[in-house]
Order: C-alpha cells, then sequence, then structure tokens
C-alpha cells in the first residue's frame, strides 16, 4: 500500500520538475546545446529602449563602435553586489580604450538602483528594466548575467552568474587589437 503512495505523489511531482525546467533547455535539433546567455556567442545584439536611472531614454545605439559590458543584475542579489566592485574598475581601466559597462538593473525601481549604484561607488551608466526585457532577450537563466558586445553589435561572449575582472579582461582583449 505505500508503494502505491509513493508513486502516486512521485509522478505529479516529476511532472512539475519537468515543466519548471523544460523552458530552460535548449535544443536545436534534438541535439542538447549550450543555454542561457553562453549559447549567444555570434548573435547581433538586441537594442531595448529604457530609461536610465534619471528616467532619460537610452539604448545601445548610443554605443556603436565601442565594445559593451551589459551587466544584469539587482539589487537584492548578493552575487550581483559582490561583482560590481570589479566591474567598475574594469571600466576605469578601459572606457578610455572604448569600452562601457552598462549596469541594467533587472525589476526594480529607478530610485532603488540608483540608491543601490551610489552605495558602491558605481559611475558607468545604470539602466532600469523594471520589465526585465534585457533578461528575456538575453537568455539570462539568473542574476547576475553579463554580456560582451564587440564594436560591430555582435555578442562575443555571455556570462551566467558572477563575472570577475580576468573574465572580462579575457572576453575584451582580442577586441582592442581589431579597432
Amino acid at each position: 500500500m505505500n508503494q502505491r503512495w509513493l508513486w502516486w505523489l512521485l509522478v505529479p511531482v516529476s511532472a512539475i520538475a519537468v515543466l519548471i525546467v523544460a523552458p530552460f533547455v535548449r535544443s536545436s535539433g534534438g541535439a542538447q546545446g549550450p543555454a542561457g546567455p553562453t549559447a549567444l556567442s555570434g548573435q547581433p545584439e538586441t537594442v531595448v529602449a529604457l530609461a536610465d536611472d534619471f528616467g532619460r531614454p537610452v539604448s545601445l545605439e548610443r554605443y556603436k563602435g565601442r565594445i559593451v559590458v551589459l551587466n544584469l543584475w539587482a539589487s537584492w542579489c548578493p552575487p550581483c553586489r559582490a561583482e560590481m566592485p570589479e566591474l567598475q574598475q574594469f571600466y576605469s581601466q578601459n572606457v578610455a580604450r572604448g569600452v562601457t559597462v552598462v549596469g541594467v538593473n533587472e525589476g526594480e525601481s529607478a530610485q532603488r538602483a540608483a540608491s543601490f549604484a551610489r552605495s558602491l561607488g558605481i559611475s558607468f551608466p545604470i539602466w532600469i528594466d523594471e520589465d526585465q526585457r534585457y533578461g528575456r532577450v538575453y537568455a539570462a537563466l539568473g542574476l547576475p548575467t553579463t554580456i560582451v558586445i564587440d564594436r560591430n553589435g555582435t555578442v562575443v561572449r555571455g556570462f551566467d552568474g558572477p563575472v570577475t575582472l580576468p573574465d572580462l579582461q579575457a572576453a575584451v582583449s582580442s577586441r582592442f587589437r581589431s579597432r
């Protein structure tokens, strides 16, 4: 009798697990490939019009001809907080070389995002994506997610999870030579 109850419990739990996980697993022609932002290398950038933390309209169009590090984050995310100083350091070291870092806050208000950025001494642009459109466009599996876009508007690399200064330097180093 106990085995029957176990089966009655196991079947619905398994079905729910499949429904939750299935949208995050990508396949092409039946072959499993990488999912999330790592699968985007070589794809053209997608431009979504947003507003910055001052309410001004912004988009990736503003950075044509520059290398862009697009970092999706939220203030409630501990790994996002942890990586911000390295993103700021990378920005400070490379802005004169035609690189910009754009922090895209996912799902929070402009006031909350600006306060968070100020508390960490962030000077790179902060955009507000209350509807989390960039998260969907760039296949974010969670936060933080970072996308590196080259001067021609092509995704060079996607990072799912925290990014480090060496990760960023490696992702853009060859792009400096192709200027």
